[in-house]
């Protein structure tokens, strides 16, 4: 059985060095009875290393993880492995103007228990901000990067209703329905969170660069992500961070909306797992009127809530389904 140590001051802190040295932020309190001392800097050039295994994967890396219960990434990889890891992880977040950054280790402190409802749990988040927004009550808005005019108007006003209910309006950073849940939720004046499917040094899509800096600075951004590997000269193999964000984005949340969606659309991968998850999963009513796609009706029939009007959101969620 792995032993760690109880919280230091020194777990809590922001690494202040010599200029062009690279910088991040640790942010880490390790849990009560815990006696073995985590480095964060440590364990992320290990989950890096990790990910640079050949055939490297979540399910890969989780089941590494379910045979070994209590390990920590570093209990796979050598302190040297770990260390030149980590170095190229910073450096290349520092080059990219990521300065200051945290991260949370599954098993020592402010990691929320609550993703391990998923398929293949992360060992390690990657953030920008605000960690505490996690404690939070959350709620995903999510749905198609091309959504209609109306559905634009619908997802500023559930948005509106779920910020004056103070729910924290977490969503995906994409365009589209994405891109107006954060806004909206800012403008008026709430919470917002976003699960990116890139690393915390890439700004995708391009054209929302200046909002994931914003909500970088003034609330949370979260990633999954491995660095190092995304760099890898196959964009092809990234396409699998997306959908796993959305595992991600489902368990982090007491409950999924979707707004506007097709039949293919990467939005139902999180619809299926929030629901395989024990979450809420809403659906706005015009999708059920959409003769092109039959997804709506499937999902209601596995549990999902049709949604007519805000006040069906609000009972469902009277209550806070689950403590972290």
């Amino acid at each position: 059985m792995i032993q760690r140590r109880s919280r230091t001051a020194s777990d809590m802190m922001r690494l202040d060095v010599a200029p062009m040295t690279p910088t991040v932020d640790y942010a880490l309190e390790p849990s009560g009875s815990l006696t073995r001392a985590v480095s964060p800097y440590r364990e992320l050039g290990a989950y890096e290393a990790l990910w640079s295994l050949e055939r490297a994967s979540f399910k890969r890396i989780a089941d590494r993880f379910r045979d070994h219960p209590g390990s920590l990434p570093s209990d796979f990889v050598t302190d040297e492995v770990a260390a030149e890891f980590a170095s190229k992880t910073v450096r290349r977040l520092n080059s990219a103007g990521v300065a200051h950054f945290g991260v949370r280790v599954h098993g020592a402190g402010d990691y929320p228990m609550k993703l391990r409802v998923a398929d293949h749990p992360v060992e390690l988040l990657y953030f920008q901000g605000c960690w505490d927004l996690v404690e939070s009550r959350c709620v995903a808005v999510v749905g198609t990067r091309q959504p209609s005019v109306e559905s634009v108007a619908r997802t500023r006003r559930l948005v509106r209703h779920l910020v004056e209910d103070d729910f924290t309006v977490v969503s995906g950073l994409a365009k589209g329905i994405d891109t107006v849940a954060h806004t909206t939720a800012m403008e008026a004046g709430g919470r917002t969170i976003a699960v990116i499917g890139t690393p915390l040094n890439i700004r995708y899509p391009g054209e929302n660069s200046e909002l994931q800096d914003r909500i970088a600075r003034d609330f949370l951004v979260i990633s999954q992500v491995p660095v190092v590997r995304y760099e890898r000269p196959n964009p092809t193999q990234n396409r699998i961070f997306f959908p796993e964000r959305n595992i991600t984005m489902s368990a982090l949340t007491e409950a999924t909306i979707i707004v506007e969606a097709g039949e293919t659309s990467g939005t139902l991968v999180q619809a299926r797992h929030a629901l395989k998850q024990g979450r809420k999963l809403f659906i706005l009513d015009n999708n059920f009127h959409n003769a092109s796609i039959q997804w709506p009706h499937r999902f209601e029939e596995m549990g999902a809530i049709r949604v007519r009007e805000y006040g069906d959101i609000r009972k469902h969620l009277a209550h806070p389904p689950f403590q972290d």
